[in-house]
C-alpha cells in the first residue's frame, strides 16, 4: 500500500546514496499532488521513469535536454488560457548540465517572460548520466573525465557558474539555495516559492557518490560539510533583496569537505596548495557577501 502523501515512490534505479533522488522526493512532496513537473533529460529522468514505469505520482513531462523551460512555459500559458492555473503548481527542473549549460537559454526565457513557474536545479556538479564530464557548475580543481588530473593538469580550470546571481539578474521573484541534509528547510523554501506569483528558482546541492568518489553512506555528511564550511551558503532572496542567510558561529575547514571525495584528493597535496588557496579565498568571499558568521 503506497502512502498517498508520498508523490515520488521507491522502485527507481538511482545509485545508492543519490542525493538527487532524495531532493526530488522532498520537492514534490512539498509541492503536493496538484503539480505538473517538466524535466530535462538527465540522471533524474533516467532513473525515475524507465519505461513502462515511473516513480512520479503527478503529471510528469520528459522534455529534451535543452527545453524544459520552454515546455513548462507552454504548459503554464495553456493553463492560464483555460483558467486553471491558480490551482496548479508547475515545476521545471533539471540537473546542472540540463540547467546551467544546455538548458540555460530556455530557462532564461522563462524567467525573462515572468512565467509563474518554480525552476529547480539539482546540482551534482558534472554530467553524471553520461560519464562524469565537467559542467558549467563543476568547481575549480575537480577531477572529471574531461578535466582529468595528470602531469599537465590539476583538474577543472574554472569556478562554477553562479546560478543564483544569474537568476537575480533576470529579476526572479524568489531565489534560494538548499541542501538535502536540511529537509525541513528545503521543503519550506519550496512551499514559500510556490506561494509567490512569478518566476522562482531554487538551487539544490546534490552529492553524487559515483561522480564525487564519496561513500554512499556519507552523502548527508558531505552535504552538511558543504554548507558548514561556507562553500554552499544557504540563502533566500525575495524580489532581489537578500532576506535570509543561515549563519554559523564558526565555519569548519574546507579540507573536511574535500577529503571525503576522491575527485578532490589531489587538492590536499602540497603541490596543489595554490588551488586549495583559491577555494579558501572563495569561501572568504562568501563570508563577506552573505555575512555567514554570527557577530
Amino acid at each position: 500500500m503506497i502512502d498517498e502523501k508520498i508523490l515520488f515512490t521507491a522502485g527507481h534505479t538511482a545509485c545508492a546514496g543519490c542525493a538527487q533522488s532524495l531532493a526530488a522526493r522532498l520537492v514534490i512532496d512539498a509541492s503536493g499532488k496538484n503539480t505538473i513537473v517538466v524535466n530535462n533529460t538527465g540522471c533524474l529522468e533516467v532513473f525515475s521513469t524507465g519505461y513502462p514505469y515511473t516513480s512520479w505520482r503527478v503529471p510528469f513531462i520528459h522534455s529534451l535536454f535543452e527545453n524544459a523551460g520552454a515546455v513548462a512555459s507552454g504548459v503554464e500559458s495553456a493553463l492560464n488560457y483555460l483558467g486553471l492555473k491558480n490551482n496548479i503548481n508547475i515545476i521545471a527542473q533539471a540537473g546542472d548540465g540540463g540547467f546551467a549549460d544546455i538548458g540555460l537559454q530556455a530557462f532564461s526565457g522563462l524567467w525573462e517572460r515572468g512565467h509563474d513557474i518554480l525552476t529547480i536545479c539539482y546540482d551534482n556538479e558534472a554530467y553524471m548520466n553520461t560519464g562524469v564530464q565537467r559542467s558549467g557548475t563543476t568547481p575549480i580543481g575537480t577531477n572529471t573525465t574531461t578535466s582529468p588530473v595528470g602531469k599537465g593538469s590539476t583538474g577543472n580550470l574554472r569556478w562554477k557558474k553562479n546560478l543564483v546571481d544569474i537568476a537575480l539578474a533576470h529579476r526572479c521573484v524568489y531565489v534560494a539555495t538548499a541542501s538535502v541534509h536540511l529537509p525541513v528547510d528545503l521543503q519550506n523554501k519550496v512551499k514559500k516559492a510556490l506561494k509567490i506569483k512569478g518566476p522562482k528558482f531554487i538551487h539544490i546541492l546534490s552529492p553524487c557518490p559515483l561522480g564525487w568518489g564519496s561513500q554512499p553512506e556519507d552523502t548527508i555528511e558531505v552535504a552538511t560539510l558543504a554548507v558548514e564550511t561556507g562553500f554552499w551558503p544557504l540563502v533566500e532572496y525575495e524580489n532581489g533583496i537578500l532576506t535570509k542567510v543561515r549563519k554559523y558561529k564558526q565555519l569548519k575547514p574546507i579540507e573536511e569537505y574535500l577529503k571525503l571525495q576522491k575527485r578532490f584528493s589531489h587538492l590536499l597535496k602540497e603541490e596543489n596548495k595554490e588551488i586549495l588557496a583559491m577555494w579558501k579565498q572563495k569561501i572568504q568571499e562568501n563570508i563577506k557577501k552573505y555575512q555567514l558568521l554570527e557577530e
